[in-house]
């Protein structure tokens, strides 16, 4: 997260009247005494092979040079130890890949490596230490509480800098907390051993323990990257497996991004379909919120991801400045780190997926291989749902009409009856509808007339229930819609309206019965029958039968063209 120019100015302020002076009065008052210079320098190349050389566990990065500088402390003094810390300031803002915007962090590293380094120095120095001792009682106690101090002094700056800054982070006991407890531990007998040794055998402490440490510390952090690496690409297949499940499209989109945002340190995520060769945004996320984006296809091709539309390959990039020449104005004006990769089925261009973090160098490369495998996984799922949804289309849809079928209107009754029980619902209606005299129409016109006549009425019924209701055929001519919140009164108020427009509505269709097909238009009428729970019943199968029972005997056997309602 950037930091206002104010606070950037702030610490270079602080940094110039503390640090400087600070080691000038640290150097007047306690300045160090006879120095091995060639030991001083083994010192320092270690403090700054260990600070270049970090690794990772889960998730934080470990720097293991405390117990060289305690081996400096305890055998040079505060000055000495005070200026190899500063001088680490260098390798690790290479490590931390310091820009020149972000400088200010240099300063401010150094100014938290002097503040550690002076409080932890002489507290101890207060309580009685006296530089180049050879008592071990005394190496070991002072030893220990100068490691407490640096420590817990360096996080309580380094939280402090978090808040100030209002940057995300763990609370004062997070796990990074933990991890430099254990670091502590695991280095201070290191710390001690290369100090005892120097003092009684010399140089050759360094080819004992300072570079065997070394080369531990090396290999821990290969293994480490390794580990990351095999950590990631399990995620990727338990990813795999997730989306395989998923048998929606927008289920497997909404999966797909939400676990890409909790794998990688992802801010804006966003999914660009192709369709007929045209770029345009299927979803877009910020900050874990979807949000709309709206650009045309022109304007897609001039950001990043034209790039990986021309050339059909993935991209990283990991600082604005790599990037920013290019018209990508719907990443918010903070991004920094960008992965876009194709999405490819069957070596066809699908869409593209571009994800951007805040920070600089958020990402690895490793990742961009793991996304482009993930990106194989959803436009493998997004076909089989696909397939799956006609598949489930068809066995819920009646092949004339295009409406749902009983099967579904049996499920969904079922479904609406319960949240009903379960106070979901205040009420629930059924309308049951059947074309009057429609053997007429199939002995005047034509059975394919009669189908003409089914699949119109259906369509007319679409646009007139619209979202109020569920709407199916429930056999032959009869048709039925389900009305969740609907009372018996306003249920019967939409049954009249449909009647009455059906009535003055006159249909088109084909007779096959001529010499020759010709255009036939026919005027229907439908008789109503409307059932409502609970008050009529609380059971689904009730509810139908309700209604069918109303529909014959309300308006059928009372001359048709009439809506009834069920009373009991």
């Amino acid at each position: 997260m950037e930091i206002s120019n104010h606070a950037r100015r702030l610490i270079w302020v602080i940094w110039a009247v503390t640090v400087p002076i600070g080691l000038y009065l640290v150097y007047y008052f306690a300045p160090p005494g006879q120095i091995n210079w060639p030991m001083l320098a083994g010192y320092a190349a270690l403090a700054i092979l260990t600070t270049y050389f970090p690794f990772k566990v889960a998730g934080i990065t470990i720097f293991l040079a405390q117990w060289i500088n305690l081996a400096i402390f305890l055998k040079y003094g505060l000055f000495v130890e005070m200026m190899i810390m500063q001088f680490a300031v260098i390798p690790l803002a290479f490590q931390l890949k310091i820009t020149f915007n972000d400088f200010y962090r240099v300063f401010f590293n150094s100014f938290m490596f002097f503040m550690v380094s002076i409080i932890s120095g002489i507290s101890v120095i207060l309580m009685g230490f006296k530089v180049g001792t050879t008592d071990v009682f005394d190496i070991i106690l002072f030893g220990f509480i100068y490691q407490a101090i640096n420590m817990f002094v360096n996080h309580v700056l380094l939280y402090s800098y978090l808040q100030l800054t209002k940057q995300e982070h763990e609370g004062f006991f997070g796990q990074d907390t933990i991890w430099d407890f254990a670091g502590l531990v695991v280095t201070f007998p290191f710390g001690i051993m290369l100090y005892l040794l120097d003092v009684h055998v010399g140089p050759i402490a360094f080819v004992l323990l300072g570079v065997p440490f070394f080369m531990i510390s090396f290999l821990v952090r290969l293994y480490s990257n390794s580990e990351r690496v095999n950590e990631d690409l399990n995620q990727a297949s338990e990813i795999g497996h997730e989306l395989a499940e998923r048998l929606s499209g927008k289920a497997i989109v909404d999966l797909f991004l939400s676990r890409i945002t909790k794998m990688l340190p992802v801010d804006y995520a966003y999914i660009i379909d192709i369709e007929d060769g045209e770029l345009q945004f299927l979803k877009a996320v910020e900050n874990k919120k979807e949000v709309p984006v709206f650009q045309t296809h022109l304007e897609i091709l001039t950001s990043v991801v034209g790039i990986v539309y021309k050339n059909d390959n993935s991209i990283l990039f990991s600082r604005q400045a790599e990037w920013h020449r290019s018209n990508t104005d719907f990443l918010p004006v903070d991004t920094e780190s960008i992965i876009s990769v194709p999405i490819k089925r069957n070596h066809t261009l699908e869409g593209i997926l571009v994800i951007a973090s805040r920070k600089k160098y958020a990402f690895e490369t490793h990742q961009l291989q793991i996304l482009s495998l993930l990106c194989s996984y959803f436009a493998v799922s997004l076909e089989k749902a696909k397939y799956v949804q006609e598949a489930v289309s068809k066995s819920e849809r009646c092949g004339l009409t295009k409406l749902y079928n009983y099967r579904y209107l049996d499920q969904q009754l079922e479904i609406k009856m319960n949240e009903l029980l379960n106070g979901e619902l205040r009420q629930l209606s059924l309308i049951m509808m059947d074309l009057d005299r429609f053997k007429g129409i199939n002995d005047t016109y034509g059975h394919q007339s009669g189908n003409d006549i089914l699949f119109n009425l259906a369509r007319f019924l679409e646009k007139e229930i619209g979202d109020q209701g569920i709407l199916a055929r429930y056999g032959g001519e009869e048709f039925v819609v389900i009305l969740p919140n609907y009372s018996k009164k306003e249920s019967v108020i939409l049954a009249e309206s449909l009647r009455a427009k059906i009535e003055s509505t006159t249909f088109e269709v084909q007779s096959d019965l001529g010499d020759l097909p010709q255009i036939e238009h026919v005027n229907i009428t439908i008789s109503i029958g409307v059932s409502t729970a609970p008050e009529d019943c609380d059971d689904a199968m009730a509810l139908i039968r309700n209604a069918d029972r109303a529909l014959y005997i309300g308006a059928k056997q009372k001359g048709r063209n009439r809506v009834a309602e069920y009373i009991k």
